[in-house]
């Protein structure tokens, strides 16, 4: 099933522009360009998320925001032309997940949907039942964090604490980018005095005991950045 989102943009170019990228990516789009209308459409109907341009007609942005928060907890994506900082802590604290500036890059904007999305879709499938605490999964891969076990098609699969923890760092930021600095606090700490080579040793064990075991390719390289798990449709 396709995420359902609400585009409010009231620049008819820019937003003709943005939903037909986004229906070219699979999603249901859903369009306004007045500030009460789109309060109207996200309180009446069931969006998996919303992108939300701050000055808009009838309602501005920041208060289509504060109202629906009281209604309804949908993620929102701030669209603006404002860069001030206080523009951004204002959407952040009014309740949006993210805030992007125009203009920007579609490219950027897809990835923050997709983030978004898998950031909150965990929560709503517990609500529904439909996935268990504490486990992370891709395709067959399933990471249990309780029983600190990974398995794959049911076999189990063997992992040192860091691996583990390397694993699920990038299982947990799916479709980000994870920097060699960063996966090496994640799984060594901040006060580890080694070189941050130690990731790309730990990535290739991981990969000796997943990607070659089984014929996948799980975790991609970004030359020059780090590692990142993508989405299995978007492999």
């Amino acid at each position: 099933m396709s995420a359902k989102i609400l585009l409010v943009e009231d620049e008819e170019k820019l937003a003709r522009f943005v939903e037909l990228e986004l229906v070219h990516e699979g999603y249901e789009v859903t369009k306004s360009g007045n500030g009460r209308e789109a309060l109207d459409l996200a309180i009446a109907g069931s969006f998996d998320l919303i992108l939300l341009d701050i000055m808009l007609p009838g309602l501005n942005g920041l208060e289509v925001l504060r109202r629906l928060q009281k209604e309804k907890e949908i993620p929102v994506i701030l669209l603006t032309a404002r860069d001030a900082v206080m523009d951004k802590v204002a959407g952040l604290d009014a309740g949006a997940v993210d805030y992007i500036t125009k203009p920007f890059a579609i490219e950027e904007l897809l990835a923050r949907i997709r983030v978004a999305l898998k950031l909150h879709a965990p929560k709503m499938l517990r609500e529904a039942g439909a996935v268990e605490e504490g486990i992370l999964t891709w395709g067959e891969l399933r990471l249990d964090e309780r029983r600190h076990r990974v398995s794959y098609a049911g076999h189990e699969i063997f992992l040192t604490n860091r691996e583990f923890l390397m694993l699920k760092t990038l299982l947990e930021n799916r479709d980000i980018v994870m920097t060699r600095d960063t996966l090496l606090n994640q799984v060594c700490g901040y006060d580890f005095a080694g070189e941050t080579n130690i990731v790309d040793v730990y990535i290739r064990y991981l990969r000796s005991k997943i990607d070659d075991v089984f014929g996948v390719k799980m975790i991609r390289t970004v030359r020059g950045v780090g590692y990142v798990i993508q989405s299995e449709e978007d492999r």
